[in-house]
């Protein structure tokens, strides 16, 4: 993993940014837009087993 990580404020930026546009697609296109950043965000990462790593801790305590 990288040593980058952003800061409580930096998260909570991008957490208020995430939620403005999950509403902004609305409920009937939320996973779609979900799907598509997750690709975006896949491919700017361009590391496959990384990404892995994500999908696995995102996956945590649901």
């Amino acid at each position: 993993m990288t040593d980058k990580a952003l800061s409580i404020g930096g998260l909570e930026t991008v957490y208020d940014a995430l939620a403005t546009a999950i509403d902004q697609a609305g409920a009937d296109k939320a996973q779609l837009f979900l799907v598509k950043l997750a690709l975006l965000n896949a491919n700017a990462l361009a590391d496959e087993n990384l990404f892995q790593q994500q999908i696995t801790a995102a996956l945590q305590d649901l």
